[in-house]
């Protein structure tokens, strides 16, 4: 289905306009988008991760139009934003996870090889979300530009666009925020 940016905008914005409708018509023209970006998601997890890109998808798609008034400029913004709360959902899922194994049922396959790789990789996922929570704090933009890059699997031209800076000051912030994740991370691991 070929469809026009601008109708993915006059959707987005008849929807911020309150028309719940539009989101029936949204969907399926955002859905394979929205796919890309939780298979982007998902290949950096284990590959027995309990999600999968369909439920990552859906998921975010139920905590996306639970927004009662949403603002989006363009699809861009849009398409930010849902890879947001799908770096949320995984996080979530993790915690929960991380959870359930520290609890009192801990599972038998905690303790082989799969289980132990599994379990590093939710801490490691958890720990990245506190350093990127962190970051933002001390620069709220290297923390988007990281987001948008990694998890939204934009460009750094299409990021530039967005924030409204020069693909340079993306590029340096990109670089920035990368040494300065690795520094937490290291200094976390344990």
């Amino acid at each position: 289905m070929t469809v026009s940016v601008t109708a993915v905008t006059q959707l987005l914005d008849r929807w911020a306009d309150g028309d719940r409708a539009a989101l029936d018509s949204l969907l399926p023209i955002v859905y394979s988008e929205l796919r890309r970006i939780a298979d982007g998601y998902l290949r950096r997890e284990r590959p027995d991760h309990t999600l999968q890109p369909t439920a990552l998808v859906h998921e975010a798609w139920l905590r996306l139009v639970r927004q009662d008034r949403p603002v989006f400029a363009h699809r861009k913004q849009f398409y930010a934003l849902a890879a947001q709360v799908m770096r949320r959902v995984l996080v979530d899922h993790a915690r929960a996870q991380h959870a359930d194994k520290r609890s009192a049922g801990v599972r038998t396959e905690w303790h082989d090889a799969a289980g132990v790789g599994a379990a590093a990789g939710t801490v490691e996922l958890i720990a990245l979300d506190e350093a990127l929570t962190q970051l933002a704090q001390a620069s709220p933009r290297q923390a988007q530009v990281i987001e948008m890059r990694y998890f939204g699997g934009l460009n750094v031209e299409e990021i530039a666009d967005l924030l409204g800076v020069s693909p340079a000051t993306i590029s340096r912030d990109q670089k920035t925020a990368e040494a300065w994740l690795g520094h937490v991370l290291s200094e976390s691991a344990p």
